[in-house]
Formats: structure tokens, sequence, C-alpha cells
């Protein structure tokens, strides 16, 4: 649980460790993940809020960097996050 190390002396809140270890366990080996808050949201019984909130918090910490991702027509797609 090394990667866990520099989160806990982040100090960050109790559902950043969650999302992150969430998002960690999902990412492909260059670690990037594309879950839509709805279902992390529903897969760790939290509100969508909260999932917002713990990504902002891992984002500040920079463990975490979200990027929109854009389909061909303009449109929003899903957020691609790559965890650190």
């Amino acid at each position: 649980m090394n990667y866990l190390s520099s989160l806990y002396a982040a100090d960050v809140p109790h559902r950043a460790v969650v999302v992150y270890r969430y998002l960690k366990d999902r990412a492909n080996k260059d670690g990037t993940c594309y879950p839509a808050i709805g279902t992390i949201a529903k897969d760790l019984k939290l509100s969508r809020r909260t999932v917002q909130r713990a990504i902002a918090d891992l984002e500040k910490t920079s463990h975490l960097q979200k990027e929109q991702r854009w389909r061909e027509n303009g449109g929003k797609s899903s957020l691609l996050f790559t965890v650190k």
C-alpha cells in the first residue's frame, strides 16, 4: 500500500482516499481510466456531489488529473482520469 502513503501525508479527506483507490483499481498500466461520476457514486454508495468533491481534493493535491474528452461533433464525452 505504498501508493497511499502520499495521500495520508497530504491529509486528504477519507472520501478522496476511497475514490482514489477506486480509480487506481480501474486504471490501465498508464494510470488512466474513464468511469462516469454516476458509476463511481453508485459503486461506492456515495452521492455524485461527494465524488465530485473527492475528485477536486485529489486534483488539488496533484494525485489525480481530470481531462474532459470531446466527441467528433463537439459534444462532451467522458472524463479521462490519470491517477498519479
